[in-house]
């Protein structure tokens, strides 16, 4: 089994790397693969809603999210960590994620997502609300944990010492894990679950 790691902060071992090792320790004692994808550190633009990526299968811009779109497609979980700005997940994430999601076209259906916000303060509970929407909107169940997966720290490495987040972000490494394996189990069992096809309505006609 592997899960992809995305750290959202524009630096590679603040706050939110924290947070993403301390998951990644969990993982690795259950023979859990990992990878670490650092995005808040490269220029991504936003989606321009071309619809170019529904003619070629990926987006058009040749960047950070196609290179890490065939890893998405194979992991068994998602793990977006991102540093709160201003109340919100980190806008180069954001742009990377909106097109993440709207250019790939494989079934996420059953691949566990979580959310991961590190900050100095507040506005950790309106960033996890942001990042579970790519999840629940593409049939990916969302992992929980002891609280909402956050963490504190304003220098880089801070977070270190918040030994709550840290409890918080072992224990939803084990219930992904958890949750990972018992899914694995019961797609062998019974497949995915049945899908209907989509039905688009406009609120104004």
């Amino acid at each position: 089994m592997k899960v992809l790691m995305i750290n959202g902060s524009p630096h590679a071992e603040g706050n939110t790397y924290v947070a993403l090792h301390e998951m990644e320790k969990i993982f690795a004692d259950a023979g859990i693969e990992t990878e670490i994808v650092q995005v808040g550190n490269q220029a991504v633009r936003g989606c321009i809603a071309c619809g170019g990526c529904a003619k070629k299968g990926r987006c058009v811009f040749e960047d950070i999210v196609n290179e890490t779109a065939p890893k998405f497609e194979e992991c068994d979980g998602f793990v977006v960590g991102t540093p709160v700005y201003y109340a919100s997940a980190n806008a180069t994430l954001v742009a990377f994620l909106d097109r993440l999601f709207y250019s790939t076209h494989f079934n996420k259906t059953m691949k566990v997502g979580a959310a991961v916000a590190a900050a100095r303060r507040g506005g950790l509970s309106a960033t996890f609300n942001e990042l579970n929407k790519y999840f629940t909107i593409t049939g990916m169940p969302i992992a929980s944990s002891q609280y909402w997966n956050s963490i504190h720290g304003r220098t880089p490495g801070e977070a270190a010492g918040d030994e709550e987040g840290l409890q918080t972000m072992r224990t939803l490494a084990r219930n992904m894990t958890f949750l990972m394996k018992s899914i694995a189990l019961g797609k062998e069992a019974y497949g995915l679950p049945e899908k209907e096809d989509s039905v688009h309505t406009n609120f104004i006609r």
